[in-house]
């Protein structure tokens, strides 16, 4: 019976230690886990892209539009026209009136030059003097309005095509050819590629740790088929806002003061085509950097 007890009384020690052995390993990587990640800061946001509406200076009719939703566009491509019939014609008549003007203007300043003198000999009066002064100032006049109205009948008929303002994503196609549209108003919206960031907020404990310029490693939930992890992208911080969001403008107690949150723009330097326009991403700031 003794020995039996002694035995009971053995395999409790026993089972006590090793509670005590998994009790410390457990408080150990609690605590070792609590060191490493409060040297490392852990946000979450999303892409934000910046989004430009295109549109013709002109009014006219469209006639074409090469682009649909999800297509590629490149700095200073076309992407739309308009129907250029009456700019052309206007052109036309344009140049036909600055030559007309340049060929009175120069007939008024040969005429100048050729009488002009003879009023210094008293052969002309000076009345006639001052008619031919104020004739090759006029017609000169004539000529320059005649080019004025040549370089906008040709800066017109240059905006009834749409140029792609920079590389990007066509993400919304707003007309149809056959249209009739005004001046400014939208035919396509594009994303630009450049500049890329993430928006994200960060709490108002962490604040005083970040800052400008700070680099951090962004996170997607995509897996790179070629690595088998998550596709990560290198940035810094670019924008840290002076104004907390979602919480009262004036907080009295401690508890309060930490929900205070503050957005953050985050810009991506190695963009690739595998970022999207809202997608969530994970942020990893580390703090000892």
């Amino acid at each position: 019976m003794k020995k039996e007890v002694r035995v009971f009384q053995n395999i409790g020690v026993k089972i006590i230690f090793v509670i005590v052995v998994i009790f410390v390993i457990v408080i150990y990587y609690l605590v070792s886990q609590y060191k490493r990640n409060s040297a490392e800061l852990t946000l979450y946001g999303n892409v934000e892209i910046r989004q430009v509406t295109v549109g013709f200076q002109v009014p006219g009719k469209i006639v074409s539009m090469s682009k649909e939703e999800g297509d590629t566009v490149s700095k200073g491509e076309v992407i739309a026209t308009l129907d250029d019939t009456d700019y052309k014609s206007s052109l036309e008549k344009a140049n036909a009136n600055v030559k007309k003007a340049e060929a009175i203007s120069r007939e008024a300043n040969l005429k100048y030059e050729r009488n002009g003198p003879l009023c210094l000999n008293n052969v002309l009066a000076k009345q006639d003097y001052d008619t031919l002064l104020s004739n090759r100032d006029r017609t000169k006049a004539d000529y320059l309005a005649a080019m004025a109205a040549q370089n906008l009948a040709k800066n017109q008929l240059e905006y009834t095509q749409i140029h792609a303002p920079d590389d990007g994503i066509i993400t919304t196609r707003i007309q149809e050819p056959g249209a009739i549209v005004a001046a400014g108003q939208g035919i396509y919206t594009i994303c630009k590629n450049h500049p890329m960031w993430v928006r994200a907020y960060v709490s108002e404990p962490d604040l005083g740790n970040i800052k400008y310029g700070m680099k951090v490693k962004v996170l997607t939930d995509t897996v790179d088929p070629q690595t088998n992890k998550l596709r990560t992208y290198e940035g810094q911080i670019g924008y840290i806002s002076p104004v907390a969001e979602f919480t009262p403008k004036t907080v009295q107690s401690t508890d309060q003061r930490a929900n205070l949150v503050y957005r953050i723009r985050v810009y991506i330097n190695n963009v690739d085509e595998f970022l999207r326009q809202g997608m969530p991403t994970t942020i990893k700031i580390d703090l000892k950097s």
